[in-house]
């Protein structure tokens, strides 16, 4: 049997090549569009939460009160937590931005992302490095496999020194409380990371709580692009 690449292997080797300038488009167009925005915090969590769950109700408020401060609130632009975010956002009178993805199911942006901030991607690692590039916090609430995707992603920037100290915020301790745990009960015994890791992050129940803890390590810290 045969395993020289025939001719299909070779398309795809050429359409490989020509993606790169897709991906330099979408890069170019997230810079572009993202530059214009004040300092901003993420907002993940799940796009499946109904708007009367106590965490949609929490990521509205806390985006209400990031907004009211004057941060912008960048989400993920589909439903669920990442639309309470963007609620939260206009309802404290603050930039609402929201990154869309082109997913199978035909995510759409919500309602209340801004007009001029409503941007769409292909690719989720270009939608990620802008995620990180133009985020002074990250407020991580509930959610699935992309919420840890989006989480561990930046504190990995975090904890390798690629971008600088930010505050990683999770919201709902009961929620957490299981990966937390084995954080440090495996992977912190295993000596797959260190001690001073654990204060990489902050878990918290209370809106509030949050929104000070990023209010108060920005007196200290400058609210500047990651890189």
């Amino acid at each position: 049997m045969s395993h020289k690449p025939g001719k299909d292997w070779n398309e795809i080797k050429s359409n490989d090549s020509w993606a790169i300038f897709k991906i330099m488009a979408e890069f170019v167009q997230g810079y572009e569009s993202m530059a214009r925005i004040g300092p901003s915090v993420s907002v993940f969590g799940s796009a499946r939460t109904i708007n009367d769950h106590d965490y949609y109700k929490k990521a509205v408020n806390i985006s209400r009160m990031l907004a009211e401060r004057g941060y912008g609130v960048i989400t993920g632009g589909g439903p669920g937590i990442m639309e309470a975010g963007n609620r939260g956002a206009q309802e404290g009178g603050g930039q609402s931005i929201g990154l869309n993805i082109d997913l199978p199911f035909e995510q759409t942006g919500n309602k209340y992302i801004d007009l001029d901030s409503n941007l769409k991607f292909d690719y989720f690692f270009v939608r990620k490095v802008v995620f990180v590039k133009y985020s002074q916090a990250f407020v991580v609430l509930p959610g699935g496999f992309g919420t840890m995707d989006e989480l561990f992603e930046a504190l990995t920037l975090i904890q390798t020194k690629k971008i600088a100290r930010k505050p990683v915020v999770f919201i709902g301790v009961k929620y957490w409380q299981g990966l937390i745990d084995w954080i440090k009960n495996t992977m912190l015994e295993e000596g797959n990371i260190s001690e001073g890791d654990l204060d990489l992050f902050k878990v918290c129940d209370d809106e509030v709580e949050a929104v000070k803890y990023i209010d108060e390590f920005f007196k200290t810290h400058s609210l500047t692009p990651n890189f």
